[in-house]
């Protein structure tokens, strides 16, 4: 079997990358949308949007990982690592926009402005919160990805 780069799809540091964007996409979701009216501002659409695109590559991406573990060869197909990398950079660019924006609405919402309730201002935050987390996984994916691709001598 050929090394891979860490992170490189196919291997087990890509599925806990791909899960992680997975949880703290779907915490981000539920935080905003769950028993909380967030179609009143933009942005919180755009978060629960974005991370409502982010949630099915991250896990359509877990279950290749999955097969490629469990074939035992990681993937090294230049094309597919292409379109990987291109989507995991592009998303990870609207989930970075989605959670700058959903702070700063936050932070002009927050109790001491007397815009929203405590428990309300409290699930924005958290919301915003995991959304960073997951654009942190999901661009460090990216990378990873990147690297690997530099690594098949194709750039």
């Amino acid at each position: 079997m050929d090394e891979v780069a860490p992170g490189a799809v196919g291997s087990l540091p890509s599925l806990s990358l791909r899960l992680g964007q997975a949880v703290f996409s779907t915490a981000a979701l539920l935080f905003m949308s769950v028993g909380v009216e967030f179609y009143s501002y933009t942005s919180f659409c755009f978060l629960v949007t974005s991370m409502g695109l982010l949630i099915p590559w991250s896990c359509f991406l877990a279950v290749v990982d999955v097969y490629s573990l469990f074939l035992g060869c990681p993937l090294r197909l230049p094309g597919a690592i292409i379109l990987i990398v291109a989507g995991d950079w592009v998303l990870s660019l609207l989930a970075l926009g989605a959670a700058c924006a959903t702070a700063s609405v936050v932070t002009l919402l927050l109790p001491a402005n007397g815009y929203c309730s405590p428990g309300v201002c409290g699930r924005y935050q958290l919301s915003a919160a995991m959304a960073f987390l997951s654009w942190f996984l999901t661009a460090s994916s990216s990378l990873f990805n990147l690297w690997s691709l530099a690594s098949l001598r194709l750039l």
